[in-house]
């Protein structure tokens, strides 16, 4: 391998650390001009969701996204995300710098005789949701008595007019919702890649990626799913190996911020929680008899599971804590490593308040950290992957393992074929 190729790899990892934290440090650098800095704003605001894209390099645009809802009356509407925002550009007076910033605008939409007004709402019980304005009545407004305040809905008010807020229906195509729409065709791509060269070259080996990506999928079948599951292997498996491949491209598209990478999704507790459940239906649909069984009536001293259900109340317990545990393990891990990442970049601007070299010394350290962490992230988005599919098998497994009653009638007739071919030549 020549110097010219080390050079140009060390140059793409800088690149791709670079287009990783640019985003986090624009942010930060934005509410340093604004001379306060919001470390848990910013933290949370690069790891949710959003109705926008941010754009690497210029953290105040965003690529706009279709945002879908229902009103109030039942009517369904449908636009851009780029009408909830608007670039209002301001003179910070202290340092006369001009900075721009993303303010929300009401967006006004008419259907027939009816007007429907859109907000991205900035109060705490929906911010950053998009909600319908519905206009206050003033005579109720009016009201002075304390009892009656309390009654009266929250109102918020925009562009000097008040308004109720009202949460719609909402199925917006959202940063997060697009990303897995890009991470379910990844894994479409990649897999019809292998199957196109083996339906064009028959069963001779895959080179160079479709090689890779046989070698990720024997070691994931032999390894795990066929030593775990034996002969039920092949009725299970494209289940397990999607939930790892999907898994997998959804971790290391995360890691990048420029799109089509950047959300957040095995950080987001919503997507784990399906992905558990998924297993979950698979585990208790195709259980066996002796693994309900072995729910509702264990083999454990009769005490212990009648008059009072102790053990038939644990075994249920447990059929829901299994699937939780996937759940919280796979977001806990993939959200910690991004807020590490994260704050380690914020840090520089933290300690630059101590002087240019408290500064300077904390960046070198940061960003020699964030290299680590980015490196080890890309490692952690393959373990979590590893692990979820380990898990899920071995539950599938449990769930459908015969019992050993069904193994030893299967053995027995085994056993009688040998003694009577014994026999048999005995005589003979």
């Amino acid at each position: 391998m020549t110097i010219r190729t080390h050079i140009t790899r060390m140059l793409l990892l800088v690149a791709l650390l670079f287009g990783c934290v640019a985003p986090a440090v624009a942010s930060a650098d934005e509410h340093k001009d604004e001379g306060k800095l919001d470390v848990k704003e910013i933290i949370f605001e690069h790891l949710g969701d959003g109705y926008g894209w941010e754009v690497p390099f210029a953290h105040q645009y965003r690529i706009p996204l279709p945002v879908i809802v229902r009103a109030n009356d039942g009517s369904w509407h449908c636009f851009s995300s780029a009408r909830l925002t608007e670039l209002v550009e301001t003179e910070n007076i202290e340092t006369g710098k001009k900075e721009h910033h993303l303010v929300s605008v009401p967006v006004e939409i008419s259907k027939g005789d009816n007007k429907y007004l859109f907000y991205l709402s900035t109060s705490e019980a929906h911010k950053s949701k998009v909600v319908q304005l519905l206009p206050v009545d003033d005579a109720s407004s009016s009201i002075e008595t304390a009892d009656a305040k309390d009654k009266l809905p929250e109102f918020v008010t925009v562009e000097g007019n008040r308004y109720t807020e009202y949460k719609p229906f909402d199925i917006s195509i959202t940063k997060n919702v697009l990303a897995l729409f890009i991470s379910a065709l990844v894994v479409t791509a990649m897999m019809m890649c292998v199957v196109r060269w083996y339906r064009k070259h028959g069963m001779m080996a895959p080179r160079k990626g479709n090689g890779f990506l046989e070698l990720i999928v024997e070691f994931v079948y032999d390894g795990v799913i066929k030593n775990t599951l034996g002969k039920k292997a092949p009725k299970f498996a494209p289940y397990l190996l999607t939930a790892f491949f999907f898994i997998l491209v959804m971790n290391l598209l995360g890691l990048i911020v420029i799109f089509p990478g950047g959300a957040n999704l095995t950080g987001n507790i919503a997507i784990t929680i399906v992905l558990a459940v998924m297993t979950f239906i698979v585990t208790n649909v195709k259980g066996s008899k002796h693994y309900w069984k072995e729910i509702f009536w264990p083999d454990v001293p009769i005490w212990l599971k009648c008059p009072l259900p102790i053990m038939q109340f644990i075994e249920i317990f447990g059929i829901f804590t299994k699937p939780a545990a996937l759940c919280v393990r796979l977001f806990a891990n993939m959200m910690g490593g991004h807020m590490i990442v994260i704050t380690l970049i914020l840090l520089i601007f933290i300690f630059g308040a101590f002087g240019v070299a408290a500064a300077g010394g904390v960046t070198v350290v940061s960003l020699i950290f964030t290299i680590f962490m980015l490196l080890l992230d890309v490692l952690v988005s393959f373990i979590q992957a590893y692990v979820f599919t380990m898990l899920s098998t071995i539950f599938i497994a449990l769930s459908t393992e015969d019992g050993h009653a069904e193994h030893e009638h299967v053995e027995a007739p085994k056993a009688l074929d040998l003694k009577t071919s014994e026999s048999v030549g005995k005589t003979a």
